[in-house]
């Protein structure tokens, strides 16, 4: 890497969305002498191609950390200051100083260097792409874990989001500690649930 080279960090999130779990957020600095071919937005690569993609990340970038809020969080502040809570939290963690942060989407948290949003930032910048996809591949882990111990809601399958089957099961099966009580869906159902038993 040239001594002058710009160490250009790429943030973005994963799970604003769902229903329930925390919101995860990536930082991710690439080492220009290391592209990594094939980087894309998260949303747009299969989820086997993530999953293949962010080993190589982790290994090729120059430095990467990923952070999260939590549900608590989410309900306290909403979902919006939580995912600044996280993106805060992961570019802070960066064992590498970067000179500018790109931030997918059009806001950005506060934090202590030059900060920048990028509207599709992450099918524009490789280092968002590359944070994009931290983030869903850690983000999608949680929720396997998840289904694995409350398989009744059917996580594995819609990862939180509010399908007709996740919102069915949740009517079945109750609002557990992990949903986010501040999301309407949710929320309505934790205030008056249904009065039959499953």
């Amino acid at each position: 890497m040239t001594a002058n080279a710009r160490l250009i960090c790429g943030v973005d999130e994963a799970g604003r969305g769902p229903l329930c779990g925390s919101v995860v957020a990536a930082a991710v600095i690439l080492d220009p002498a290391r592209p990594i071919a094939g980087l894309a937005d998260s949303k747009k690569l299969t989820e086997k191609r993530r999953d293949q993609l962010a080993p190589i990340i982790r290994e090729q970038a120059l430095a990467w950390a990923v952070a999260e809020a939590s549900v608590e969080e989410i309900d306290r502040l909403n979902i919006l200051h939580a995912t600044m809570l996280a993106m805060k939290r992961a570019v802070e963690a960066l064992s590498v100083a970067p000179d500018e942060v790109l931030v997918d989407g059009n806001r950005c948290p506060q934090i202590a260097y030059p900060v920048q949003a990028v509207v599709k930032g992450d099918a524009l910048v490789a280092a968002i792409s590359a944070a994009s996809i931290l983030a869903k591949t850690v983000r999608d882990a949680q929720m396997l874990a998840l289904d694995a111990a409350y398989p009744q809601y059917g996580l594995a399958a819609h990862k939180g989001y509010p399908t007709a089957a996740h919102l069915a099961a949740i009517r079945r099966h109750g609002v557990a500690d992990f949903y986010r009580k501040s999301f309407g869906p949710v929320r309505a159902l934790w205030l008056n649930p249904p009065l039959f038993e499953a």
